[in-house]
């Protein structure tokens, strides 16, 4: 395939009508997919919502995004191309090159189109940033990050019960994740 004919076949997002260009994933970055694919996955065998892996999520005509992983739950959103309106839960695995964006211009464009749920993952420093969407803003539900001993010497024990490693994801009841597994095998 010619250089050309690559750059066509390339995939990217559009974000505030423009075209984006996505990068391809470091191998902790696929390691943390994989993980979460499997968590999550398992959780929803036989359940009414769905996982799905780096789908195309049409906002609307300028908003079209390809998340990390999404967890749909309304099964007239769910097309042979796509999801079309807002999952109720998605997560994005930062990278130096998406970091800012996923932060920034989607986090806004996921709050106002009302996922419910927003998984920001950190393979850097091994954390979770979980937003719950209230009243149509996102609310820091979390920050979920895996600790050196060393860094939590001097903690109070406040601060140590404070800092937890078990997530949950909002739209379950029952479905709690130990972040290390999130992490697991990544560098």
């Amino acid at each position: 395939m010619a250089y050309n004919e690559a750059i066509e076949h390339s995939r990217y997002e559009i974000i505030n009508g423009e075209e984006v260009m996505l990068a391809r994933p470091v191998l902790d970055h696929i390691r943390i997919a994989r993980n979460l694919t499997m968590i999550i996955g398992s959780y929803l065998r036989g359940k009414h919502c769905e996982l799905f892996i780096e789908p195309d999520v049409f906002l609307d005509e300028d908003n079209n995004y390809i998340p990390d992983l999404v967890v749909v739950c309304d099964r007239d959103k769910i097309r042979a191309d796509g999801i079309h309106g807002a999952p109720e839960l998605v997560i994005e695995i930062l990278s130096p090159r998406t970091g800012k964006k996923d932060i920034g211009v989607k986090k806004d464009a996921y709050e106002k189109f009302g996922v419910k749920e927003y998984w920001l993952v950190n393979p850097k420093d091994k954390s979770v940033t979980v937003y719950h969407n209230r009243d149509g803003k996102f609310v820091l539900d979390n920050f979920y990050a895996i600790m050196e001993d060393f860094e939590s010497r001097g903690m109070s024990e406040a601060e140590k019960s404070d800092h937890t490693l078990k997530l949950k994801l909002s739209l379950y009841d029952d479905f709690i994740v130990d972040v290390r597994e999130i992490f697991d095998k990544v560098n």
